[in-house]
């Protein structure tokens, strides 16, 4: 593990750089607090810190405030601080944490007693690390439909608002509108009745995956809800996003799905629209719904794309 020191005592800095060398750390030194904290803000800056308390330019407790400070730096990764001083009493200790350090050693320190200190800070560490790894597979589960592993309906939508804002942010991007495409699987509620829904999850998942493969690496796809996909496209006009919808229906009717008692065959009705007129997030879907009803009276396993009185309607 990386570890910073920050000590303007040479004696006592290349003390502690040679003791923590042997221990196996990556030290870094400074012999002033201003290094020390420029050291603290680049991107790969130690984790492990040890501070001297007396230092020119900026002392070890500003450094301190600086460090948790989130106007001055991120909170993580996190930084764990031991402040290293001559100052023993009670109150300069209680000083010394309440400015963000983690912990106090007094000079002169006993070698044992910081190795111990040390790894007591590297396992709080470990643990913040674990922690947030933790926290990111959740937030990315949470994203993700847990049958299709596709987005889910939040983010898919929270994706278009997003497309649809920066293209009327940007005026680069104003000429280059977002398209949407509702999709809904065709009978499918004959699939979970005839063979269950084990086999109608089934149906999803391969259906799902074809659709994925179909589009483009940076559109998005979600499980709007039920049988029904909604795909947001980018820099997208009408007939462009008409000819990802004819080629999604390809994809899923092409070949028929294997289930554990049979095999089905699965066709897609799909309904279209482009922002232009309609730049509302749920209006623009809302058209690409009347579309996709539609195609549903229509015969099915059709596109259509929406009307000037869809974009009304919507």
């Amino acid at each position: 593990m990386k570890i910073l020191i920050a000590e303007d005592d040479p004696v006592s800095r290349r003390l502690l750089e040679v003791t923590l060398s042997k221990w196996g750390y990556e030290v870094v030194t400074c012999a002033d607090g201003q290094a020390a904290w420029d050291v603290l803000q680049t991107p790969d800056a130690p984790q492990l810190v040890i501070l001297d308390w007396m230092m020119p330019l900026l002392d070890g407790l500003q450094v301190c405030r600086n460090v948790r400070n989130p106007a001055e730096r991120p909170a993580e990764p996190y930084v764990y601080i031991i402040l290293l001083t001559a100052k023993s009493q009670k109150t300069d200790m209680v000083t010394g944490l309440e400015a963000g350090a983690d912990d106090y050693l007094t000079k002169p320190f006993d070698t044992q007693e910081l190795r111990m200190r040390l790894r007591a800070g590297r396992r709080i560490l470990d643990l913040l690390d674990e922690l947030v790894r933790a926290r990111e597979i959740m937030r990315e589960q949470a994203r993700k439909d847990s049958l299709t592993q596709l987005c889910t309906r939040a983010t898919v939508l929270e994706l278009l608002k997003h497309e649809l804002d920066r293209s009327q942010r940007n005026s680069t991007d104003r000429d280059a509108p977002v398209s949407v495409v509702l999709a809904d699987l065709d009978h499918f509620k004959h699939i979970n009745d005839t063979y269950g829904h084990l086999a109608g999850d089934a149906v999803l998942r391969e259906a799902a995956r074809r659709m994925q493969d179909a589009i483009r690496p940076y559109d998005s796809i979600g499980r709007y809800g039920g049988e029904e996909f909604l795909l947001v496209l980018s820099n997208c006009d009408t007939i462009g996003a008409a000819a990802i919808a004819e080629r999604l229906i390809q994809a899923v009717r092409k070949d028929t799905i294997v289930l554990a008692e049979a095999t089905v065959s699965v066709t897609l009705s799909v309904g279209v629209a482009t922002s232009g007129v309609i730049q509302d997030p749920e209006a623009l879907v809302g058209a690409a719904d009347a579309a996709l009803y539609r195609a549903k009276r229509s015969g099915r396993n059709r596109v259509e794309v929406a009307t000037a009185a869809d974009m009304k309607a919507g």
